[in-house]
């Protein structure tokens, strides 16, 4: 090559690669902005990078950016996927730049993601747990607090819903109810203290409205949180008896302030238990018992003798609270005592004779026996004893002791009395007419009261014979229907004995033949009763007994047989009330008539003639008088007969006997006459016109009118039809008419006549048919008419826009309709009007509607964007000439009218129970130490919120306030549709200052509207910080810090602050892992807890417990019970502890001259033992109750728990440099003069509090000989004591 030439060749070849180079076009990309979900997996696509090159060459694709490690692209696709997980609440939107490349020129442009929002945040309770209490007489319907979660999610999973799913104990129905949007708790059910339950655990559940993204499945989160209701008693119960009924016994005259029943009341108030007063309000018998006002014992108050007040006495005690209720009066309850008197044996038995209403003493009594009976004797007799308890023997006395026995022969209650009969023979009236005996009563169970009474008993004479007749049987005759009173016959009885003559009474059995006869009881003259019952034709033939009775009722009796004879008394009865004969015209009818007479067969009163009673149509039939057969003498016509008969001609035939008087009986004969169809229809006319009007479905036309001769409807009904003419555009129904039948003529419902495109003119045959198809034909005209019957029609109407708030009175839109008729006028009238406020319809009164169509604002109403963003004015238009069909359109004219929202409302803050305050730990530059939440309820730009510190203010602990510059700045954030200002230190606090800041905080819309809230920003200093050391790891705690917060709020109900987590990693807790949390507790009006007041809370029984299992490791136990003291104990103690004062005094005097040399030694020797000592070797030390001094097992003397020995418990930070040190690290410079121990100081120590000078009194001082003695706690010290 010659020389020069390489330079002018390379020059060559880089203008030609520059050409080729300009000469290709970059790449272009197309799309800038791509939605992408929030959830979509890591590794799923989620957008394809859209870009186009001209010249088509391959391209590839490359993200760069802070944001481009989300995302993955494929080189040469473009598809992006996602690299790391997605948060759209960290972030809404993500810029990320894009490179595309066609292998020559590079195009870079900013890609804008928008995240979409899924439903991956549960709603957020901001307590940890409500606690309340509640008076059980709170009324129902009171709201008792407010559940309130927040929710960082956007749309319906924003929305945060809550509702009670659990309530122990369970009740039905549930006392407490919560508001479903608000989160309100209310008293649903009256609370009861002493029935139902004292305390309740609500657990409230906040659940979103769901969401979904990527995936196709809606997701519902939800969290809940628990409330504790205690109920809190009030004085509004009565007392109660407990142990009812109260039944006692008492023995009769048992002495006075005898106990004889203790009675107990109790206060149902469980909660207050006031004292009871008892007193005895009434009682049966007054001055027998009273009662002790303090305790309830009842005793005997006088006397008491069972048979002078009974066996019960019932006593009325009355139980009274000593306060007033909550109606502002002593409840009380009575209650029923039954004290039963006991019986003592102290009364002798006596006699008695008893009537209706009382019973007297007696000794003489008297009684009647009939001579030879047996039984008993009644003498009235009645023998009792007063007491309760007691058994009386009876036996008898006399001559005729042995004819009777007495009963019962012992008894144990008041008896009657009887004397048995034991010998009847000796009973005999002829020999003996009466005979005394002797009745005597002893109590056996003392023999010495015993009565005697005198009995006398009289026999009386017995009748022992019956009455009897001559005959055994006698007949007798009577005509039938013999008048009453008639005599049969006289029949008498005789009766031997003579207390009978003449005192025979006479009856005739069985009763059932009084109705007919009877007898005179006392002649036994037999007789007629009832002559209209004597008829021989229903009976002829009377079987009687005559019985005879004597004075004792004994009886005899008699046969008597009684024959009714005849007389004509029976009329003829026909076999028939009615007969009926069915016959067509022309033919005959043979019809027999028959009858029977029920007199005596065979003669004249049987015998019966036949005859007809003249009547109109009589003369045309003849009967025959023996047989009876009816037969008709002339031809029978249907036509001849009146058309109201129906064919129907009735006669009367009569029967009749030839007895004296003749009696007859008349029976009705009904001959039906058949038609025959010898007739045809006829119409009543020749012809018929009528007109109709068009377009009227179904209308009446006209009648044809005709008349079939027939008598019958089966020959003269009549049916009507069309033949010819109609083109199925009539129709004719047949209906009865006064005379004949009438055709109704109609348009068919199913046909619309039509002027304009059908005929005018119909001209019909119209056909009347009876049954037998006999016809009849007439001409029908039928003219049809115009009318106006079209319905007007709404044209198309556009949407129309209006403001909010406006108040314009020109129309703001209008409706037009149309009508094809043109004889017309239209009226618009209003259907509706409904807006569409939340995605829902409602109905309101925004807008009204003219006659004309045009439609106006209401002037009575406004118009709210924020309600409602859209109306619907639905309205009608009438046609007012129309003369048929609807004179309305078809369907309905809407008008959407669009509502444009302007900015008319200011922010509003939403309120927050939160308590906002400061630490040491959070009072440096930049750090969030409030927040505010606002919404606005425009929309668009309206709607954007920004936070201000419009201006801070402190106020001391004496409640004076001073402007103090802005020390704190807001930070605007959107959450969906709120807006959050998180309240930052624009500078380091002072955290000397004791006090509040009042952070003044604006909310600005953007029109400018604004409103403002003050922030109260408590001040809480180091001396409130708690240390809680927990046996677990730091990351163990930090895992379950929501768990341990809201175990502390529950215990202590403050607010718990973490200020740091932190491992402890002192020589002494490397044995056991150890985390030491910093915390405050605060309350809402600013006060903070102390260490001590916090150990207080934690040490509960309810709450310790749950702190163990979480892990903390310095919580006390339960309060032990207080010690009696003992004074001479405590008074030895002081005159020793005097004398230990006094040598330590002296103590200190000789060791002051040799601090300098003993200081470093001693230092040394406390390093030497800080890094020896362990759990093994430590020594039991003194533990002082109230102060922070631990045993050698390391455990707190308040909370009573293990603690590792290993921790480092001294609060000296000198002690701390030593017991880091190494044996070989000890030297002897001056440096370990700042080492000391406690028994070496200048002077004597200086106590902040008098609670820890009156501590170090009774403590032992350190000395080198036990260096272990005890250990100063950092979490619990005398100044939080």
């Amino acid at each position: 090559m010659v020389p020069g030439m390489e330079g002018i060749t390379g020059s060559i070849l880089l203008l030609c690669l520059v050409g080729v180079i300009n000469a290709n076009m970059s790449p272009e990309i197309t799309t800038f902005v791509y939605n992408v979900c929030e959830d979509t997996p890591v590794g799923q696509t989620a957008f394809t990078i859209a870009a186009t090159d001209k010249e088509n060459d391959p391209l590839t694709f490359l993200l760069f950016g802070p944001n481009a490690p989300y995302f993955s692209v494929e080189e040469n696709t473009g598809v992006v996927t996602i690299a790391r997980n997605l948060d759209r609440e960290a972030f809404q939107v993500l810029d990320v730049g894009a490179t595309v490349s066609d292998g020559f020129n590079p195009t870079s442009r900013q890609l804008t993601i928008i995240l979409g929002d899924a439903n991956d945040n549960a709603p957020f309770f901001e307590s940890i747990s409500y606690d309340k209490t509640v008076a059980e007489n709170t009324p129902v319907g009171t709201s008792l607090f407010q559940a309130h979660a927040t929710e960082a999610d956007m749309g319906t999973a924003g929305i945060v819903t809550y509702a009670i799913t659990e309530v122990i104990p369970e009740e039905e129905p549930t006392p407490f109810s919560i508001a479903r949007e608000s989160g309100v708790v209310t008293l649903s059910r009256p609370l009861n203290y002493t029935s139902l339950s004292t305390f309740y655990r609500l657990k409230i559940n906040a659940s979103d409205g769901g969401g979904k993204c990527y995936f196709p499945d809606t997701i519902y989160l939800s969290s809940i949180v628990y409330a504790f209701i205690t109920v809190e008693d009030v004085p509004d119960l009565d007392p109660q008896f407990i142990g009812v009924p109260y039944i006692a016994n008492v023995k009769e005259n048992s002495p006075v302030d005898t106990s004889v029943l203790k009675v107990t009341a109790v206060d149902q108030d469980r909660g207050v238990n006031d004292e009871i007063i008892y007193s005895i309000e009434d009682s049966t018998e007054d001055g027998l018992f009273k009662i002790s006002s303090s305790d309830g014992i009842i005793s005997i108050l006088s006397a008491i003798d069972r048979e002078a007040f009974g066996d019960t006495v019932t006593l009325t005690v009355k139980a009274t609270e000593s306060k007033e209720n909550i109606h502002g009066i002593r409840a009380s309850v009575t209650t029923e005592v039954q004290i039963n008197i006991l019986d003592v044996n102290d009364n002798k038995p006596e006699f008695y004779k008893c009537g209706e209403s009382e019973c007297v003493k007696a000794t003489q009594f008297t009684g009647e026996v009939l001579e030879h009976s047996l039984g008993s004797v009644n003498i009235n007799m009645t023998v009792k004893d007063p007491d309760k308890i007691s058994t009386t023997e009876l036996s008898l006395e006399g001559e005729d002791k042995a004819v009777f026995s007495v009963e019962p022969s012992s008894t144990i209650v008041d008896s009657i009395v009887q004397l048995m009969i034991r010998q009847p023979e000796n009973l005999d009236f002829e020999e003996k007419q009466q005979m005394i005996l002797q009745v005597i009563a002893v109590d056996k169970d003392d023999p010495t009261f015993r009565s005697t009474a005198e009995v006398t008993i009289n026999i009386k004479d017995d009748n022992d014979n019956s009455p009897t007749f001559q005959e055994d049987t006698y007949k007798l005759e009577v005509p039938e229907h013999s008048l009453p009173g008639t005599i049969l016959a006289t029949i008498t009885a005789d009766d031997p004995d003579t207390m009978d003559q003449g005192n025979l009474t006479y009856k005739l059995l069985p009763d059932s033949i009084l109705a007919y006869f009877d007898v005179k009881s006392h002649t036994g003259e037999v007789y007629v009763k009832d002559s209209t019952l004597l008829d021989r034709e229903a009976r002829s033939l009377y079987t009687v007994t005559l019985q005879a009775r004597d004075t004792d009722g004994k009886p005899g009796s008699t046969l008597l047989e009684i024959t009714v004879t005849d007389i004509n008394d029976q009329r003829p009865v026909m076999n028939r009330d009615s007969y009926v004969a069915f016959i067509k015209e022309g033919e005959q009818l043979e019809l027999t008539i028959e009858a029977t007479d029920a007199d005596e067969p065979n003669t004249e009163n049987s015998q019966i003639v036949y005859a007809i009673v003249p009547s109109e149509y009589s003369k045309n039939f003849t009967i025959d008088p023996n047989t009876g057969v009816l037969r008709n003498s002339v031809p029978l016509d249907r036509e001849a007969l009146d058309p109201e008969l129906e064919g129907k001609i009735v006669l009367e035939v009569t029967a009749t006997d030839k007895g004296t008087p003749p009696l007859s009986t008349n029976a009705t004969v009904t001959i039906n006459i058949q038609d025959v169809n010898d007739n045809a229809p006829k119409f009543d006319a020749p012809s018929y016109k009528f007109s109709v009007r068009e377009g009227e479905k179904g209308v009446f036309v006209g009648s044809v009118q005709a008349e079939d001769l027939d008598q019958t409807a089966e020959f003269n009904r009549i049916s009507f039809s069309i033949i010819e003419g109609s083109f199925g555009s009539f129709i004719i129904r047949t209906f009865p008419a006064t005379k004949g039948y009438m055709g109704n003529i109609t348009v068919d419902p199913d046909v619309e006549l039509d002027y304009e495109s059908g005929g005018k003119t119909f001209n019909m045959k119209v056909q009347a048919a009876d049954l037998e198809e006999k016809k009849a034909v007439v001409m029908v005209d039928v003219d049809v008419l115009d009318v106006n019957d079209e319905r007007p029609e709404f044209k198309p109407i556009s949407p129309v826009k209006v403001r909010e708030n406006t108040t314009i009175t020109e129309a703001i839109g209008k409706f037009e309709a149309h009508d094809i008729d043109e004889n017309h006028s239209l009226v618009y009238e209003l259907v509706s009007v409904t807006c569409i406020c939340n995605n829902t319809l409602e109905s309101c009164n925004w807008f009204i509607l003219d006659p004309t169509g045009e439609v106006r604002v209401n002037p009575e109403a406004s118009v709210d964007y924020e309600k409602c963003n859209q109306a619907i004015v639905e309205a009608q238009v009438v046609d007012e000439y129309t003369e048929k069909g609807e004179n309305n359109s078809a369907t309905t004219g809407q008008m959407v009218i669009n509502i444009e929202d302007i900015n008319d409302n200011a922010p509003e803050f939403i309120y927050s129970d939160a308590v906002f305050f400061v630490v040491s730990e959070s009072a440096n530059k930049g750090t969030s130490v409030a927040g505010v939440t606002a919404t606005d309820r425009d929309t668009g730009k309206y709607s954007e919120i920004e936070f201000e510190v419009a201006n801070v203010k402190f106020k001391n602990t004496d409640d004076k306030i001073s402007d103090i510059g802005i020390l704190f700045e807001a930070k605007t954030t959107q959450q969906k549709d709120l807006y959050a200002g998180i309240i930052q230190t624009t500078e380091g606090l002072d955290m000397k200052l004791k006090g509040t800041y009042l952070v003044n905080v604006t909310a600005t819309d953007g029109g400018g509207l604004s409103s403002s809230t003050v922030l109260d920003i408590f001040i809480v200093d180091q001396s409130y910080k708690v240390e809680l050391i927990f046996s677990t790891s730091d990351i163990e705690v930090k895992k379950k810090l929501p768990e341990i917060k809201r175990a502390l709020m529950s215990a202590t109900k403050a607010a718990v602050e973490i200020a740091s987590i932190a491992s402890d990693n002192s020589e002494t807790s490397r044995a056991a892992e150890k985390t030491v949390v910093i915390a405050y507790f605060v309350y809402a009006n600013g006060t903070a807890l102390t260490s001590t007041q916090v150990e207080i809370m934690l040490s509960n029984p309810e709450h310790y417990p749950l702190l163990i299992e979480l892990g903390l490791d310095n919580i006390g136990e339960p309060p032990v019970e207080e010690k009696k003291v003992d004074t001479v104990k405590f008074v030895l103690l002081g005159m020793v502890a005097g004398l230990v004062i006094v040598l330590a005094v002296l103590t200190t005097s000789i060791l002051c001259t040799r601090r300098n040399y003993r200081r470093k030694l001693k230092a040394a020797k406390a390093a030497n033992s800080a890094s020896m000592v362990n759990s093994d070797n430590q020594k039991g030390g003194p533990v002082v109750p109230g102060t922070n001094k631990y045993t050698m097992e390391g455990a707190n003397p308040v909370l009573n728990l293990n603690i590792d020995t290993g921790i480092d418990l001294d609060s000296s930070s000198d002690d701390d440099k030593v017991s880091h040190l190494s044996l070989n690290s000890v030297d002897m410079k001056s440096d370990m003069s700042m080492i000391q121990e406690e028994d070496e100081d200048d002077g004597p120590p200086e106590y902040i509090e008098p609670l820890g000078a009156a501590l170090a009194q009774f403590s032992p001082k350190k000395t080198t000989d036990n260096p272990l003695m005890g250990y100063s706690n950092p979490v619990f010290d005398t100044t939080d004591l």
